[in-house]
């Protein structure tokens, strides 16, 4: 029997056709081709998105150049006002009462507070209130001897230390800051490359020293023998260190790490304080204080930013301690949200929003703060704060209000009682309080 050779080639030859070829290495093939195709397709969709993101930071940035010289150009007209320091809510808004609904898109508003208060106060007088007052909680009559008494808010003697009066003006550049911060959307204000010009000539821990500006509240707080008047004092402090940021918006420059700041005004202040830089990322700073009138505050800082394009949200985190030596009341309390307005287009501005509530650990008495939040359509008096100070069992004692560009003032309450529902199911209380004292009044500037 003959044997019979049988051929069976396993790898194709050059010379065999294509349909022997195998299934894995055509596929490999079909799919290289298709991959440089939809390769090709995505590489021009990136470079059509690339020149559009190219075009939108052209178009903005002529956009804000053209806002700035049409600025200029209005307040070089001659029927610019006089009086070119008027705040935000009167003269940074371009457009008039006839054009309430074209406003400008990239000006930050917020809805009006028409139940932005908790409260009513009805001022009565304090014959009646004493009469209305004899069957129940006794008198409540205002003393001459006060210690909220606003005939010693300045305090006196003139300076040993011959002081400057006037620093230089500061310079005048051109600064573009779209083109600065377009990329840096959502990062940390810490981690923002800012140009020089941009700062103010002082640095984040002197800056924390000027809270220190109205130490003569805190002085006075000390001869308080009623801790709630101590808490009224207490506030009105804690919302004075405020008062330089209306027209402030240029940022202190970053400290180093280690870097210290002291101010030794023993002598014609009686008190010395110490700041130093503790940390560099996240910065951080600590702040000691001592005064030989009686009492000691300190306070650790550290800031959370958000950054959103339009406005620049920065949060203290840090608390601030303070205590009196004489009673033991040891006060703690947090500093409200700032917010920087008008980043890209349109005049800077500058606004502190939040609630903030002040704590006495010993008696446990409460002072709750809030400051409004401004909108062009609201009603309410800018920069405005309101609060009510109550002890440990919860019952009012004290209405403030004022402002925290301009001052604050205090009013006793008489009597409280729950006003009828509004339309909205919201019910407010009503406090029939005294004529209001003025606790602090902002110092003119130099």
């Amino acid at each position: 029997m003959k044997g019979v050779s049988i051929e069976c080639p396993l790898v194709p030859s050059s010379a065999s056709p294509p349909w022997l070829l195998p299934t894995a290495l055509q596929a490999c093939r079909d799919f290289l081709e298709l991959a440089e195709t939809h390769s090709r397709k995505w590489q021009r969709a990136l470079q059509y998105e690339q020149e559009q993101r190219v075009h939108l930071e052209e178009t903005i940035e002529q956009l804000a150049k053209q806002h700035n010289s049409l600025e200029r150009a209005f307040r070089s007209a001659p029927g610019w006002a006089a009086n070119p320091t008027k705040s935000f809510s009167e003269g940074s808004l371009l457009t008039t009462k006839g054009e309430d609904s074209e406003e400008d898109e990239d000006t930050e508003y917020f809805d009006a507070m028409e139940d932005s208060t908790s409260f009513i106060t009805v001022i009565t007088e304090p014959k009646e209130d004493r009469k209305a007052e004899s069957g129940t909680t006794g008198s409540v009559e205002w003393t001459s001897d006060n210690v909220l008494d606003s005939t010693s808010l300045v305090p006196q003697g003139p300076p040993k230390v011959k002081r400057r009066v006037r620093i230089p003006d500061k310079p005048s550049y051109s600064l573009n800051l779209w083109s600065i911060m377009k990329n840096c959307i959502g990062r940390e204000l810490s981690k923002i490359p800012m140009p020089v010009n941009f700062n103010e000539p002082l640095s984040m821990l002197q800056r924390l020293t000027e809270d220190l500006e109205y130490h003569h509240l805190l002085d006075k707080a000390v001869h308080c023998t009623s801790s709630v008047e101590q808490m009224c004092l207490v506030a009105a402090f804690s919302v004075s260190s405020y008062s330089t940021t209306v027209h402030r918006i240029a940022k202190p420059f970053n400290p180093m790490l280690g870097e210290t700041f002291e101010l030794d005004r023993l002598d014609d202040m009686g008190l010395r304080s110490l700041c130093e830089q503790v940390s560099h990322h996240p910065p951080s700073a600590a702040h000691y204080v001592f005064s030989k009138h009686g009492w000691s505050l300190w306070q650790e800082i550290t800031i959370s930013s958000k950054f959103r394009g339009k406005y620049l949200s920065i949060m203290p985190l840090g608390a601030i301690h303070l205590e009196f030596q004489a009673s033991g009341n040891h006060y703690v309390w947090r500093k409200s949200t700032s917010t920087v307005h008008n980043i890209i287009v349109g005049k800077l501005w500058i606004d502190q929003t939040g609630d903030v509530e002040i704590v006495n650990h010993k008696t446990k008495d409460r002072c709750q703060l809030k400051f409004l939040p401004y909108s062009y359509f609201s009603k309410e008096v800018a920069r405005k704060v309101t609060g009510v100070v109550s002890d440990s069992q919860g019952k009012a004692h004290y209405v403030l209000s004022g402002s925290w560009d301009e001052q604050m003032e205090c009013a006793k309450i008489v009597q409280s009682s729950p006003s009828s529902p509004s339309l909205d199911g919201k019910q407010k209380t009503v406090y029939q309080t005294l004529p209001a004292k003025l606790m602090w009044k902002k110092y003119p500037l130099p």
